[in-house]
């Protein structure tokens, strides 16, 4: 029988375009496995009073075919007096379970966050005097939220980012160095990223703990978020891999390792001494396994060169304890993070690398990618096939790592819709939907990112899908918060 040569050529891309795609598409992830999307109060919310918009926003979830939903309960709208706990606001309460209560109509299961880098302002003011908020505050906190809404939400996490928080929390202003402000007291500016992060870990413990043994009823999981990124020495240097060891130990082991083995990384106790704070026998058995789970945000991979002559400087503190340079972009210039990629990968791999390395170093304990996301500029909001080639590579690295046996249980896009960047503004957008600012009724258009993604949830395409270049530009920003 005669095959025509068009026909026989196209059968070839077929079966081509079939190996590329296997294993790359929805149904060929773990049958526990789920794919969702996420805001913060803070950067979402806003003044919201009414689930109006909010009602309309789970429709949208629930059309685009997400599994899951990831967002955070605003502390200031459940306990709006100074004192930030005892009586909670009702309305408070029940905006909250409005929004659960839709979730459940539309079969969308709730990842909450308890804080995500927002405090009540007496919080955020006594910072300035190096005072954080109480572990009873906190706890008072938790309590109320797992008593209120804990049989609605299927996973809880403490804290979003405690790295990040740690040293980007208290910037100027707040920072009390020599240059910041004058009414610190009693304060070194040499450890206080390390006082901070070790009364957040003790905090996220005891409310662990909290969980764990007043609310097992409810069979939900809790864990603790940690902001990630591939770190890739900069030169083969023994100093630049050095320096990448550093990073790894006190950005993520900071971390990760007490959560896993109740105290912090050897190198960072050899290298900060005496200023890094130390964990008592009870503190360390309670924060020793105080997870169900660990959720990783990651954007991008990073370059590390060497910076000891930072040492010299004559505040010691935590930057120069990690004496490392860090770049986004090879060619680019050192920034501070956290970071954002300025253009589309050519190599995906770090994610797969970083849940590897995660696996490796700490064990085969579940994860779930909590945030990943690509911002786009105002010149190419609806056609973000930039976008769309960022997650589609992410998803493919990330089902790399299950191959390879990492157990990760989970995948959320930074973010379901545009909001409010904590240094950007509203300069540039994350979301799958466009939100028009300038509308009285913040009007939710799809982006390109929208509808593929959607497609890809419900089986109709595979991550490898082939995307017409029609446009798509970098939109190039130095180091900012993604999140």
């Amino acid at each position: 029988m005669e095959v025509s040569l068009g026909l026989l050529f196209a059968l070839l891309l077929l079966l081509s375009q079939e190996d590329l795609c296997k294993g790359l598409r929805r149904h060929d992830f773990p049958s526990n496995f789920v794919f969702g999307a996420g805001t913060s109060a803070f950067q979402y919310e806003g003044l919201q009073l009414r689930m109006g918009g909010r009602q309309e926003d789970v429709k949208l979830m629930s059309d685009t075919g997400l599994e899951a939903y990831r967002f955070s309960i605003s502390w200031s709208r459940l306990f709006y007096h100074v004192a930030g706990r005892g009586t909670a606001n009702d309305k408070g309460i029940k905006y909250y379970n409005n929004v659960l209560d839709e979730l459940a109509r539309q079969g969308i299961p709730a990842h909450v966050t308890l804080n995500h880098l927002d405090l009540p302002k007496h919080f955020k003011m006594s910072m300035v005097d190096g005072r954080a908020p109480r572990l009873e505050d906190f706890k008072a906190f938790a309590d109320v939220c797992f008593e209120e809404f804990g049989h609605k939400v299927s996973h809880w996490t403490t804290m979003d980012e405690p790295n990040i928080n740690g040293f980007a929390g208290v910037l100027p202003y707040y920072r009390c160095y020599e240059f910041g402000n004058s009414s610190c007291k009693d304060v070194n500016p040499t450890n206080v990223e390390y006082v901070v992060i070790h009364n957040m870990l003790i905090a996220h413990s005891e409310v662990f703990k909290l969980y764990k043994t007043k609310y097992q009823n409810q069979s939900g999981w809790i864990g603790l978020n940690v902001y990630t990124f591939w770190c890739q020495p900069f030169s083969n240097s023994s100093v630049d891999v050095q320096a990448t060891q550093r990073v790894n130990s006190f950005m993520f082991g900071w971390i990760l390792n007490p959560i896993v083995n109740g105290d912090y990384p050897e190198l960072m106790k050899k290298i900060a001494g005496a200023r890094l704070p130390s964990f008592t026998k009870s503190e360390s058995e309670v924060l020793k396994g105080s997870f169900d789970f660990i959720g990783l945000n990651y954007y991008t991979a990073v370059y590390i060169s060497d910076n000891s002559s930072s040492s010299k400087v004559p505040v010691h503190g935590f930057r120069e304890d990690m004496a490392a340079i860090t770049r986004v972009d090879k060619a680019g210039l050192p920034t501070e993070g956290p970071f954002t990629p300025i253009h589309v990968p050519s190599d995906f791999s770090g994610l797969h690398k970083m849940l590897r390395c995660v696996k490796e170093k700490y064990g085969n304990h579940p994860i779930y990618v909590q945030e990943n996301g690509f911002a786009s500029g105002p010149g190419n909001a609806l056609n973000d096939t930039a976008r769309v080639a960022y997650l589609k590579g992410y998803i493919g690295s990330m089902l790399e790592a299950i191959s390879n046996g990492v157990d990760v249980r989970g995948y959320f896009v930074w973010s379901f819709v545009d909001v409010f960047e904590f240094l950007g503004g509203y300069t540039y957008g994350f979301g799958l939907y466009h939100v028009d600012f300038n509308d009285q009724d913040r009007r939710r258009t799809p982006k390109f990112s929208a509808r593929w993604y959607s497609r890809f949830l419900k089986g109709g395409i595979n991550v490898t899908m082939n995307i017409k270049n029609s446009g798509v530009q970098d939109f190039s920003f130095a180091s900012d918060e993604s999140i």
